[in-house]
């Protein structure tokens, strides 16, 4: 049995930008640190939500020393390094190490559509390098590639891969996932209207991008669930499904940047390709947010 890298709601954070485009740490310093008092479970930086596409080698080791620096072990910290270049993907991993991230969160190569063979060596290549935890990060919708219950348990096998963020939004999948691997992997829900329905199967949590916007609900939905507060867990759940929907009305991370600096968070701009959501697509979102009290 591995150890599991948390339990409950992780963020995977948004990275803060200057009106000029340049990351503030400042900001995002002081927001972690927020997260981390309204009770969230760990920390993942560099990931999707974070724009780590279009982060240089430098600025995402930075934010990784940034981040460590202000959570002093309070929570874990998960960084993302993630390539379609195995080398690259590997390099990013030992820089995170480096930078002091307690795992690394590692998109499948994406592009290639390698097959599975490919990731299986993909992963056994990166984890031979950085010898952290490793979560890897499935999400076909992005990448082309869905990775088959099959491949989880050969990569179970591996004593670094200790989990996986399952974005395929297939229930039944991860149901089969949890069947064939047991306590070899870990399963994270990646999307935020699957939390409940996956912590319902044995997945440990969530990691998520509403709780950018609500931790301390994100935060509390696993925390009752675990407690054995099933109905009022699928309460919140239901509940939180018009703001989940909002947050996910334009391609992520647009529509949650939009709602953060809706709140006077200053997150400034997003990096092209990425731009902001059009006037009727704000106003609902704005919408939302009044309707949930929370702007």
């Amino acid at each position: 049995m591995k150890n599991t890298i948390f339990t409950g709601c992780g963020v995977a954070t948004v990275t803060p930008m200057r009106p000029d485009g340049t990351v503030d740490l400042k900001k995002y310093a002081e927001f972690i640190d927020e997260l981390i008092q309204n009770g969230v479970d760990a920390i993942i930086v560099n990931g999707t939500t974070g724009e780590s596409a279009t982060l240089s080698e430098e600025e995402q080791y930075n934010i990784i020393c940034c981040a460590k620096d202000v959570i002093k072990r309070r929570v874990p910290l998960i960084a993302g390094a993630g390539s379609n270049n195995t080398h690259h993907a590997a390099k990013l991993a030992l820089n995170a190490r480096n930078a002091g991230a307690d795992a690394v969160l590692s998109v499948t190569p994406y592009y290639n559509k390698a097959n599975e063979n490919g990731l299986v060596e993909h992963y056994n290549f990166i984890t031979k390098w950085c010898q952290l935890p490793t979560i890897v990060y499935n999400v076909p919708s992005r990448t082309g590639v869905d990775i088959k219950p099959e491949t989880y348990l050969k990569l179970s096998e591996n004593p670094f891969i200790c989990a996986v963020k399952e974005a395929s939004g297939n229930v039944a999948k991860a149901e089969r996932i949890i069947s064939l691997c047991g306590d070899k992997i870990d399963v994270y829900s990646g999307n935020d209207e699957l939390t409940l329905p996956l912590l319902s199967i044995g997945a440990k949590g969530v990691i998520s991008v509403a709780a950018n916007i609500v931790p301390k609900e994100m935060h509390e939905l696993c925390s009752i669930y675990f407690e054995g507060k099933y109905i009022e867990a699928a309460k919140k759940q239901i509940g939180l499904i018009p703001l989940v929907d909002a947050l996910f009305s334009d391609v992520n991370p647009i529509s949650v940047k939009e709602a953060l600096n809706m709140l006077g968070k200053g997150f400034g701009p997003l990096r092209l390709p990425l731009c902001e959501m059009d006037f009727d697509k704000k106003e609902k979102l704005r919408n939302i947010l009044e309707s949930y009290e929370i702007l």
